[in-house]
């Protein structure tokens, strides 16, 4: 398994860095995946919680860290750091990273569904467990589709891919990504395929609706806020805009002092900030001419007070 569990972690000097390691901190990756990241933070931390919800991935995070004594390996997912540290005794972290989005290791395994290049069964599931692509695109109404392209894929033709895919599955499910990737084509206009491959958002709106990812994303950052001690971190890289304005405001809302409408004359909220948000980061360009996948990243990091 670890010969094939290779993934290109995206920032990743820039992300290690901004946890400001020492011997004395405690760490959580919220998705190791491959433990790139995760066996760099290990070499300095005090202690390491490596967390990933698939099963593969925990696997190999085994087989490449098992043997250092100061990493602990956590089947789960991070919008659960409350357990998780709870059933480790641990009080609190000096830091958090989370590199969303999908894994080089996912997306390149093509019986795992997630990739519109290969074909495969619509699966698209990152635990292995639970609602799957299968179920979304042959169980819900045309309404909820519609709505779910729209809305987590931003795709301004999600009416007409959701009508296709119900007018499709009525003949016969549909089975493979190949076989949705038709249907999306054949959605759209000629002009509406030549700037990206054309299923890309209606497979990453799926994709978020069978993991829901963006509610795990608010929830982890709320209680990882709580369990952090001062100085401690939140390093978060994303992949789309709608993972980005998330952390965004997040980082805004806890940024943030005084909460007074400008007309009162003296504060009486009592509101002070609660830490300071960095400017977010991007790949450089020697990054993105050898890792593609990296173009559209992005590395906000939050420190508390």
């Amino acid at each position: 398994m670890s010969t094939e569990f290779n993934h290109k972690s995206v920032l990743f000097d820039e992300s290690v860095k901004a946890l400001v390691l020492t011997g004395e901190k405690i760490i959580m990756d919220g998705t190791a995946g491959g433990g790139g990241h995760s066996k760099e933070i290990a070499k300095t931390a005090k202690r390491l919680i490596a967390v990933d919800r698939d099963p593969d991935a925990i696997e190999v995070l085994h087989e490449r860290l098992g043997g250092m004594d100061n990493v602990t390996i956590v089947h789960g997912n991070f919008s659960d750091i409350k357990n998780i540290l709870s059933d480790l005794q641990i009080e609190a972290i000096d830091g958090l990273l989370l590199d969303l989005g999908v894994s080089s290791f996912q997306l390149d395994t093509a019986d795992r569904g997630f990739s519109f290049h290969k074909d495969a069964p619509l699966d698209m599931r990152m635990s292995k467990t639970g609602l799957s692509a299968y179920d979304v695109v042959n169980t819900y109404g045309e309404q909820e589709l519609a709505d779910i392209i729209y809305k987590y894929g931003e795709e301004k033709f999600s009416r007409r891919i959701a009508a296709n895919i119900v007018k499709a599955r009525a003949d016969k499910p549909i089975v493979t990504t190949f076989e949705l990737v038709d249907i999306i084509k054949a959605s759209m206009p000629q002009r509406a395929m030549r700037d990206s491959h054309p299923a890309r958002r209606t497979f990453q709106a799926i994709r978020i609706e069978v993991n829901g990812e963006l509610d795990a994303l608010k929830t982890a950052l709320d209680d990882a806020f709580d369990c952090l001690n001062s100085s401690g971190r939140i390093a978060v890289i994303t992949f789309h805009s709608l993972e980005d304005r998330i952390v965004k405001e997040k980082f805004a809302e806890w940024t943030r002092g005084c909460t007074c409408p400008k007309e009162f004359p003296v504060c009486v909220c009592g509101n002070k900030p609660k830490g300071k948000a960095f400017k977010a980061i991007s790949p450089s360009q020697q990054e993105l001419d050898e890792n593609p996948r990296a173009r559209s990243s992005r590395l906000r990091v939050f420190e508390k007070y």
